[in-house]
């Protein structure tokens, strides 16, 4: 029971990872609050596990101001930001239009840093945590994805900078950088992989994307559930900046030495 007595704020958290966490979250003890633009996969969750819901847009400083407000009101204080609202930024840099890349830069980057500045005040009264999910697209380029791809590295920067200089007022900031994560919004990526490649399935796809990954397989939501609930967690109470991937080992492979494997 790890979070007895403690709440968790959890942007994106009607679905995939976010979702995953505040069932672990719950499970354990922990009084959580989902907040995302759509109230529908936010209420299933709620009615599953025993949640608060709060609608609000985490790129929108009123909007988080206010749920974050809601959530101090409602549980008496907050303990932990669990900043995982996250979106696309994909194409080809020299066809991005200003709109995509705005967008990217909204969906990945502001909603961590507006959730964050607008949850410190609280965090800091109770000496809480932020965990920030960025992406192994934070560390590496993948392609045609620059927007994603810079918005998770600046996820990261942002996560450090927050380290840094709120330590010192007991708030520890750390990021997760999961690999291939068997969600939804993923396996509307593999839908489109296997159409282009003439695979019969998704699992096909998912097999295809970590054939070189020493794990051999994507992860699932749980998985990185437990790496964020370890850093959320007093367990990691001398954890302060970190960047833990979870994606089975993809980012130790050695790209050019590939063409060695039989």
């Amino acid at each position: 029971m790890r979070f007895a007595g403690k709440t968790a704020l959890i942007t994106g958290g009607g679905t995939g990872i976010g979702a995953a966490v505040a069932r672990r979250i719950r499970s354990e003890g922990g009084n959580v609050a989902l907040v995302g633009r759509r109230r529908e996969p936010l209420q299933a969750v709620a009615d599953e596990i025993g949640a608060a819901v709060f609608v609000a847009d985490a790129s929108d400083g009123a909007s988080m101001k206010a749920a974050v407000s809601g959530v101090v009101e409602q549980f008496g204080g907050l303990d932990t930001l669990i900043a995982n609202a996250g979106g696309h930024g994909v194409g080809p840099t020299i066809s991005m239009s200003d709109e995509t890349w705005a967008l990217a830069v909204q969906l990945n980057l502001n909603t961590a840093f507006v959730s964050a500045r607008e949850s410190l005040p609280a965090l800091i009264e109770r000496k809480g945590n932020i965990v920030v999910l960025a992406s192994i697209a934070g560390l590496f380029a993948g392609p045609d994805a620059a927007g994603y791809v810079t918005m998770k590295h600046g996820c990261i920067g942002l996560a450090k900078s927050l380290a840094r200089d709120y330590g010192r007022f007991g708030v520890r900031t750390n990021t997760v950088c999961p690999g291939w994560v068997t969600t939804a919004m993923a396996d509307d990526q593999m839908a489109a992989l296997a159409k282009m490649r003439g695979l019969a399935s998704i699992e096909e796809a998912y097999a295809l994307v970590t054939k070189d990954v020493p794990l051999g397989r994507p992860a699932d939501a749980e998985d990185v559930s437990n790496v964020v609930c370890f850093l959320a967690s007093g367990e990691a109470a001398m954890v302060n900046g970190a960047v833990v991937t979870v994606d089975g080992g993809a980012g130790t492979v050695d790209l050019p030495t590939l063409a060695f494997v039989q």
